[in-house]
């Protein structure tokens, strides 16, 4: 009889946590899905689930059952559902180049660029560097 209700105990916490788990999930699907609704306004870059990238040009957020109208390419239009959008594409903050520093010193050409041996010069290197070996 103990071994039965180690069991009925073990079942019912798995239980539990399957609900707590679930409820916590759903809640954030649900803040997931109205922020995105929040975000889904007209001029918005969004992903679709297609993998194409578009802009929106009408959405209601109210009445999910209405297509949504976003641009793909100048001029064209399509109607998608409203949850064929994936996500709001944010732009990306612009990446700042390093400051040019100047020297006042001019810099000699051989510097820039190392100058390119002839086959003849080559081949006296190595003998020079066979001989010093």
């Amino acid at each position: 009889m103990p071994m039965e209700f180690l069991l009925f105990g073990l079942l019912a916490v798995l239980l539990v946590f399957m609900i707590f788990n679930t409820r916590k999930r759903t809640k954030q699907m649900k803040a997931e899905q109205e922020e995105k609704a929040t975000k889904t306004v007209p001029g918005a870059k969004v992903l679709l689930q297609g993998g194409i990238y578009g802009t929106i040009v009408s959405y209601d957020p109210e009445d999910l059952d209405t297509p949504a109208l976003v641009e793909i390419a100048p001029g064209t239009i399509i109607d998608v559902h409203s949850q064929a959008i994936l996500r709001v594409v944010e732009p990306k903050d612009a990446v700042v180049d390093a400051p040019v520093v100047e020297t006042e010193e001019p810099v000699a050409d051989d510097a820039i660029a190392p100058a390119v041996e002839t086959p003849e010069e080559t081949r006296a290197r190595l003998e020079r560097d066979a001989d010093d070996k």
